[in-house]
């Protein structure tokens, strides 16, 4: 009897995470169409950011919804446009904020990372126009190596320089917010593509060093786990692995950039999202 008590306990917990989950999606959505009455705007996307979309949240893990949003053509006809970024007020756990089309196309021409994340978030809120597809494929096909490398780069190096590097004592979390950078790099020398953004799909998609695969996948199972991995003693393995890669890349050349192509589609795209309003 006392194994069947468990297994239904078991069972109550995962119908209520089941249960929270169906709840949070209805007040993200809920909140999302506050934002185009309010805002008068056409919501494009909502997807989830951070990390739920790159699948090590804790359960405690704040939800960081991004969009992508259009208004009236006329609204972009004026002196004054308006501005082209919506930010709400952190309430509770959650993060809110979204990007004009305008300013979303203009740092997809500069294969801003952070939008490619969003693009290719697991954790979709809504996607109201067939044309999100299509800026996916002009971003598979047209990403500029060297801003992705740059970025990534940077903030691995910047993390690891501020947390970890010559510490006697470390966050270990902070190991992960270094590691998933570098593993995107990795995956984008070993396929020549846009890694996905979950850093498991990723992590799994790889060749690594079994003692490196193993170490990374126990910090995200604490992480998951629990609110704070907490502090421990650098790891020698990790560190000897994010300094092989840091220095690698730090002097890595590119060939000269050219986004006169994805220019003009991006461009096609825009007149079309602004012919959908017109329906």
């Amino acid at each position: 009897m006392a194994g069947q008590s468990r297994s239904g306990s078991s069972i109550f917990v995962f119908m209520d995470i089941e249960k929270n989950m169906h709840n949070r999606r209805e007040r993200i959505g809920a909140v999302l169409r506050t934002i185009e009455t309010d805002k008068q705007v056409r919501m494009l996307y909502a997807c989830e950011s951070g990390s739920r979309a790159w699948e090590f949240a804790s359960h405690d893990s704040d939800y960081d919804v991004r969009f992508l949003y259009v208004r009236p053509r006329e609204a972009y006809l004026k002196l004054d446009v308006p501005r082209d970024v919506i930010e709400l007020p952190i309430v509770d756990d959650l993060d809110v904020n979204g990007w004009d089309i305008f300013k979303a196309l203009r740092l997809l021409r500069k294969s801003n990372p952070p939008l490619l994340e969003w693009l290719f978030s697991p954790i979709v809120y809504a996607e109201n126009s067939p044309l999100v597809a299509r800026l996916r494929e002009v971003a598979r096909q047209g990403y500029e190596a060297p801003a992705i490398f740059y970025h990534y780069r940077h903030m691995a190096y910047g993390n690891y320089h501020q947390y970890i590097e010559r510490k006697a004592e470390v966050p270990l979390k902070k190991y992960l917010y270094v590691l998933r950078p570098i593993i995107a790099l990795r995956f984008i020398e070993e396929h020549n593509s846009w890694p996905p953004t979950s850093f498991l799909q990723t992590l799994g998609e790889v060749r690594l060093e079994q003692g490196v695969r193993e170490r990374i996948s126990e910090l995200v199972a604490r992480k998951q786990a629990g609110g704070e991995v907490g502090l421990g003693a650098p790891d020698a393995v990790l560190n000897a692995f994010i300094d092989e890669h840091l220095a690698r890349w730090e002097k890595r050349t590119f060939a000269r950039y050219d986004n006169r192509e994805m220019t003009k589609q991006l461009d096609e795209i825009l007149q079309q999202i602004l012919a959908e309003g017109d329906v």
